[in-house]
C-alpha cells in the first residue's frame, strides 16, 4: 500500500507565490480550465489549457490556448493559440497533454475534439464527421509548440466493437528512459467499456470506465492501444519507474475518495490491476504523477524519486498537495501545500536545476503556476 506519511504537510494560508497566467473574463475567452504542462529543456515550457465560453465541460464552446516560458517559469509570454475552436462548423477541442520526444525535437499535443455531445451522451463510432461521436485527436509541432499539424486517433483510441467513447486525460504523456522500450511514446486515455456494442450506440447499462495508453514506438508517427485495466479506473496518470516499468495512478470513477493504481512491464501494453488504495487520499479529480529527476540513470538513488501533485481531500477539490516517493512510489510523503483552497486539476514537472513547476486551476476562475526551487522541497 501507499502511505502518505502520518505527519501531514501544514496548510499555508495562502497559496505558494504564482503567476496567474489566464483569469476569468481576461483575454480571448471568459473562462479557463484543464491544465497540461511540458519542459522542453533549457527552461523552455508550454503550458495549455481550455479557453470556455461558459466554463462547463463540451459540447459548450472550447477551445485551446497556451502561454510560453523560456526563463523556467520566471516569466511567461502572451497567450499563444493551440487549436482554435470552429464556431461556424461548431468543433470544440479541449483537455491538453503534452509530450516531449527529444530524440526528434517533436512536441506531441492530444486532446479532445467534441461537436454536439460530451463523453456522458456520446454515440460510439470512428467517424469524426458523426456529430453525435465524441473523437480524440493529436497535434504534431516541429518548431517547439509555435505551429501544430492535427489528426484524428479516434479510430485506434474507441473502436465501438469495445467502448462507446473514450477521451485522452489532460496534463501530460511520457516518454520511456530505459529498458527494451525505451524512447516510446505513452499518452493515458480512459473508456467507457461496453460489451455487445456497435457504431451509433449511445449510453447503456453495464458500462466500465477503464484506464489505457495509447503507444508509439516512432516518434509519434503512428499510435497504437494498450490493453484496458480495472474498474472505475477514470481520468489517469503514468510515470516510469527506475527499473523501466509504469506505474499507473487513476482517479476512483466511483468517488470512494482515495485513489487506483496499476503497474505495467511491457511498456504500458498489459497492466497488473493493484485496485484502491485507500491510503491514497483524493476526492475524484485529475492529478500528475512525474519523475523529479527524469535524466537520473538507473542505480542513482535519484531515479527513484518521484513527484505526485493533486487534492489531498477525500470528499472536497482543495488542498492542493505535493508529495513525493524516494523509493519508487511504496511509500509518500506530503512535501508542501501549494493551494490551500479551491483545486481542480493540477500538474507537476520536473525542470531544470532540482526545480519543479506546478500548474492548477481554480474554480475555472484562474489558471496559476508555481515555480518551486529545489531547496524549497524539502530532503528525502
Amino acid at each position: 500500500m501507499i502511505s502518505l506519511g502520518a505527519d501531514p504537510a501544514p496548510v499555508p494560508d495562502a497559496p505558494l507565490p504564482h503567476t496567474v497566467l489566464a483569469r476569468a473574463g481576461e483575454g480571448p475567452w471568459p473562462h479557463y480550465r484543464i491544465v497540461g504542462l511540458v519542459h522542453l529543456g533549457d527552461g523552455h515550457l508550454l503550458a495549455g489549457f481550455d479557453g470556455r465560453d461558459t466554463g462547463q465541460d463540451v459540447p459548450d464552446p472550447t477551445g485551446l490556448v497556451q502561454r510560453r516560458s523560456v526563463d523556467g517559469g520566471r516569466t511567461w509570454g502572451p497567450v499563444e493559440e493551440l487549436r482554435a475552436a470552429d464556431r461556424e462548423g461548431r468543433h470544440w477541442y479541449c483537455d491538453p497533454s503534452y509530450l516531449h520526444d527529444p530524440d526528434s525535437g517533436r512536441v506531441v499535443m492530444f486532446h479532445t475534439h467534441a461537436k454536439d455531445r460530451g463523453v456522458w451522451d456520446a454515440v460510439a463510432g470512428t467517424d469524426d464527421e458523426d456529430r453525435r461521436v465524441m473523437g480524440s485527436a493529436v497535434g504534431v509541432s516541429e518548431d517547439q509548440g509555435r505551429s501544430w499539424t492535427f489528426r484524428s486517433v479516434t479510430a485506434v483510441a474507441a473502436p465501438p466493437e469495445l467502448m462507446r467513447t473514450a477521451f485522452p486525460t489532460s496534463g501530460a504523456g511520457l516518454r520511456l528512459h530505459r529498458g527494451p522500450h525505451a524512447g516510446r511514446l505513452l499518452q493515458p486515455f480512459c473508456g467507457w467499456f461496453r460489451e455487445g456494442g456497435s457504431a451509433g450506440d449511445g449510453p447503456a447499462d453495464g458500462e466500465v470506465v477503464r484506464s489505457f495508453v495509447l503507444f508509439s514506438d516512432d516518434h509519434g508517427e503512428t499510435w497504437r492501444r494498450g490493453e484496458p485495466v480495472g474498474e472505475d479506473m477514470d481520468e489517469t496518470t503514468i510515470v516510469e519507474l527506475s527499473d523501466g516499468r509504469v506505474l499507473l495512478n487513476s482517479r476512483d470513477h466511483a468517488r470512494g475518495g482515495h485513489r487506483r493504481i496499476a503497474v505495467s512491464a511491457d511498456g504500458g501494453a498489459s497492466w497488473e490491476d493493484r485496485g484502491i488504495d485507500p491510503q491514497f487520499v483524493d476526492p475524484g479529480n485529475n492529478a500528475q504523477l512525474a519523475r523529479r529527476f527524469p535524466e537520473a540513470a538507473e542505480g542513482d538513488p535519484r531515479a527513484r524519486e518521484l513527484l505526485f501533485s493533486n487534492a489531498h481531500d477525500r470528499f472536497a477539490r482543495i488542498r492542493g498537495t505535493l508529495s513525493a516517493s524516494h523509493d519508487d512510489g511504496e511509500s509518500w510523503q506530503e512535501a508542501l501545500v501549494f493551494e490551500p483552497g479551491p483545486l481542480d486539476y493540477s500538474v507537476v514537472q520536473a525542470l531544470d536545476d532540482g526545480a519543479v513547476g506546478v500548474i492548477w486551476e481554480v474554480e475555472s476562475r484562474e489558471i496559476r503556476f508555481a515555480r518551486i526551487e529545489a531547496g524549497d522541497l524539502p530532503p528525502a
